[in-house]
């Protein structure tokens, strides 16, 4: 078992062919910390949680949740031009942090809830992710930006609204791990693959939050109790543009 790769604030380059490119927008990052224990059953057979203390220590024994909120731009398939309206759509996801046996550090999502029919059927059909369609919207209203989701067919909902702070010059270790994650693994077909991304150091703003109503967390699994606390890490970035290759094994 290979120790984790170091943590980079920038993607190290592809080495594949870019397979989807697509514009991160107005993101907002609230996190809570966990013990590994609630994360571990949850995990694609290969991975475990990747770890860090709230000092930047690794405890070995503290991991991270995220419910993540954003907006999708101008999905594009290369070398096929962006589908700006097909590609364009809110997501709110919940995500936890993994690493593998080559070390290779990534993200687990748990759920996706995406705002358009036809990418949510695709993404779930092509690559195995757990997609739902959702009626999902978002608001940037001055210094003030909100999500909110209904997922279609059920009760689940989700809603939180963050205040940014000031620009982030230089961020913590805590910070970097949360955001500068450069792949994501996905099990399909009873392999796990880690499909990696390379995207500019995210321009992050430090946030607070001032409303968190969420269903998802408890819905995947995990303590029904975090969604009752306030997070422990609110962070907000305008975006990168990012790029996807196969995954590999």
């Amino acid at each position: 078992m290979t120790d984790p790769a170091p943590i980079l604030p920038s993607a190290p380059a592809l080495s594949g062919r870019a397979f989807i490119r697509q514009g991160w927008d107005d993101v907002v990052f609230l996190h809570w910390r966990v013990d590994v224990s609630a994360v571990t059953p949850l995990l694609p057979a290969g991975t475990r949680p990747d770890t860090m203390a709230e000092d930047g220590s690794d405890d070995g024994a503290t991991t991270w949740v995220g419910l993540i909120g954003f907006v999708f731009r101008d999905t594009q398939i290369p070398p096929l031009a962006p589908m700006r309206r097909i590609g364009t759509f809110v997501e709110v996801n919940v995500r936890v942090y993994t690493v593998d046996d080559a070390g290779r550090r990534g993200v687990v999502f748990l759920s996706l809830d995406a705002g358009k029919f036809a990418p949510a059927v695709a993404a779930r059909a092509a690559l195995g992710l757990p997609y739902h369609w959702a009626h999902a919207a978002t608001r940037h209203h001055g210094q003030t930006v909100s999500y909110a989701m209904r997922r279609h067919g059920s009760s689940l909902r989700s809603r939180f609204d963050v205040t940014i702070g000031d620009a982030i010059a230089e961020p913590t270790p805590l910070e970097h791990f949360l955001s500068a994650r450069w792949g994501m693994h996905v099990r399909r077909f009873g392999v796990t693959r880690f499909w990696p991304n390379e995207h500019g150091a995210w321009p992050l703003h430090r946030a607070d939050a001032t409303l968190v109503q969420d269903d998802l967390l408890g819905a995947v699994g995990l303590p029904r109790a975090l969604a009752e606390v306030p997070p422990d890490s609110v962070l907000f970035s305008l975006g990168v543009v990012t790029t996807f290759a196969a995954g590999v094994r």
